[in-house]
């Protein structure tokens, strides 16, 4: 029985530090897409893909992120919290640690076993 061949395609990612950069070769410093796309081993469509996608999302780029005041506070909360659920932790641990020392105490036990033979 034969075997069909298979053609191995291997997708490259680029990072968008990379993207960015070949587009900027293309818009800043005027080269040709052709010649990119050759240089890069990439599709022109992709790269006008890209530089649609930079063009659509470009006002991200000068957006002012949100400033909440709850942010901070959530922050501090959590921080709180976890502090005292350490406290809590350590506390429960002491506890326990003297809960088993009085048992042994109470059994007459040193072996570290809890059970009254």
């Amino acid at each position: 029985m034969e075997q069909t061949p298979t053609i191995e395609t291997t997708h490259r990612h680029f990072s968008p530090e990379q993207k960015l950069a070949i587009l900027r070769q293309h818009l800043l410093e005027r080269l040709p897409i052709s010649t990119l796309c050759d240089q890069h081993q990439i599709n022109p469509t992709l790269s006008y893909r890209w530089q649609k996608e930079l063009f659509e999302n470009g006002a991200a780029a000068f957006a002012k992120p949100p400033h909440s005041p709850f942010v901070g506070k959530a922050e501090h909360t959590i921080q709180r919290l976890e502090h005292k659920l350490r406290q809590r932790d350590e506390a429960l641990a002491e506890l326990m640690q003297e809960h088993v020392a009085l048992k042994k105490k109470v059994l007459g036990r040193d072996d570290g076993r809890l059970d009254a033979a």
